[in-house]
């Protein structure tokens, strides 16, 4: 089932971010650069700061009360000039990978916003962008990942629809 995100959705959340941002990134094991980040970043406050926000739309995934997968999407976001607004996070939980889950929560924020949109991911992040391969987005710029000084390099996909 996917829904809008509630307050009580919050530490879930949190929860599922630290799983999958930890698999996705930390594949040389954890440092304090990467803990201090994950730890402050995804945490209950942060997603409810995010929910009082009018131009952010979070939907979650769920499957027997189970949180399994969420998308934000930021309604005021702008890269260059790409048209659209930004999927800013689509997480699914590692065990639900090929199920449908991200496809289907792509959709449900196309039906929300229509289209264009446009969303970044890391470029070693090679399950993220043969999904997005797969699915007709065009890689259509760069941006960097700033971890305490550290860039790490993005691509920018766009969608517009098949």
């Amino acid at each position: 089932m996917i829904r809008k995100a509630l307050k009580r959705d919050c530490l879930d959340l949190a929860a599922l971010s630290l799983q999958v941002w930890l698999h996705t990134y930390a594949v040389k094991g954890v440092r304090s650069q990467i803990s201090k980040y994950v730890l402050s970043t995804f945490n209950e406050e942060y997603f409810a700061k995010l929910l009082e926000r009018e131009c952010i739309d979070i939907r979650v995934f769920e499957e027997d009360s189970h949180l399994i997968g969420f998308i934000v999407a930021d309604l005021n976001s702008e890269f260059e000039d790409v048209s659209g607004y930004e999927i800013v996070t689509l997480y699914v939980s590692q065990h639900f990978h090929g199920k449908g889950v991200g496809r289907q929560l792509l959709t449900e924020i196309e039906n929300a916003h229509g289209l264009p949109f446009w969303l970044s991911t890391w470029v070693n992040n090679h399950d993220a962008i043969g999904f997005y391969d797969k699915l007709g987005f065009n890689i259509v710029g760069e941006l960097n990942f700033n971890l305490e000084g550290e860039l790490h390099r993005n691509h920018v996909f766009a969608y517009a629809g098949t």
